[in-house]
């Protein structure tokens, strides 16, 4: 039986060892050098609770000491962005060609850190946001904690600011963690104002090139998505091409709404339910689904 063993097990070990795929034997190209799914985990943790002190992470120190625990946290998360943008440089550079930036890691990671200030107030009006948003919110406590938004958009204002910095692939990696933890898709490279609500959440997409407004507040289920892809020469989807929808100040979307495109949502709209939207939609427009429009619609919904 050992012998049976020992010869299936070698004959298969001999076959995977082959990586006849040559994109994926490039991933083995100096191993140590690769950015690290784990360490980038602890990372978002880190930030976490630098954002929100004693929600996140570990518990919090008394007020008095708060300046050391900050200090701490915020020098773990400095060490391992460096040497995570260092790796996920030095992968960029083989799997996809690119020369390595001028800018330090160290430059680089140093400038997310200085940041963290403006993070924390943006994520702050977020918070805001739901609870006068939300009757069933008790206190910004309980949204910090408990809220699915709040993570999701912790991950996507960090992961934004690194895309901006020129951090190749862990914006995504940061994004996706949400997406798996929450059911919130949102692409890094969307951009997002301040008092931005996202009710529930489950099932929400929004595209890579999104443009939303201050005070916008989506359901469950909307898809911000494209209408269809431009293509390259060579028939693929062409990269950097606006594609997904602008929404404007004040406009909520009610859920499973799909908006589609790259078209306008002006300020103070309502896009009701389940409406399907491939048009621009002007300022002050209510978008219903025709069954559904009615006088007392509007009232109904609390507007």
């Amino acid at each position: 039986m050992e012998t049976k063993s020992a010869g299936f097990i070698e004959d298969t070990i001999r076959h995977l060892s082959r990586f006849d795929n040559a994109e994926c034997r490039q991933l083995f190209h100096e191993e140590n050098q690769l950015p690290s799914i784990e360490r980038l985990r602890e990372a978002v943790e880190l930030l976490r609770s630098i954002i929100f002190p004693g929600y996140f992470g570990e518990p919090a120190a008394p007020h008095s000491s708060l300046h050391h625990f900050l200090g701490v946290q915020v020098e773990k998360l400095y060490g391992i962005l460096v040497q995570q943008i260092r790796n996920v440089r030095h992968f960029d550079s083989i799997v996809n060609l690119n020369g390595l930036p001028a800018e330090s890691a160290e430059d680089t990671a140093r400038r997310f850190i200085e940041t963290l200030p403006e993070l924390r107030r943006i994520l702050c009006t977020d918070v805001n946001a739901i609870y006068n948003g939300d009757p069933a919110a008790r206190s910004h406590g309980e949204i910090v904690f408990c809220y699915p938004s709040i993570r999701a958009m912790t991950n996507h204002r960090a992961a934004h600011t690194l895309l901006k910095l020129g951090v190749p692939l862990i914006p995504r990696i940061i994004s996706e963690m949400s997406h798996s933890e929450t059911g919130i898709d949102i692409h890094p490279g969307a951009s997002i104002g301040e008092y931005f609500c996202i009710d529930h959440g489950t099932g929400v997409v929004i595209g890579e090139t999104c443009i939303i407004g201050n005070n916008v507040r989506i359901y469950q289920g909307v898809t911000l998505g494209a209408k269809k892809f431009e293509l390259d020469k060579d028939g693929n989807p062409a990269k950097n091409i606006p594609r997904h929808p602008i929404i404007k100040d004040n406009v909520v979307i009610y859920s499973n709404a799909n908006i589609l495109g790259r078209i306008t949502i002006g300020k103070n709209s309502v896009i009701g339910g389940s409406v399907w939207i491939t048009r621009d939609v002007p300022s002050y427009s209510r978008m219903l689904q025709q069954k559904a429009v009615e006088s007392s619609f509007t009232d109904g919904l609390g507007i």
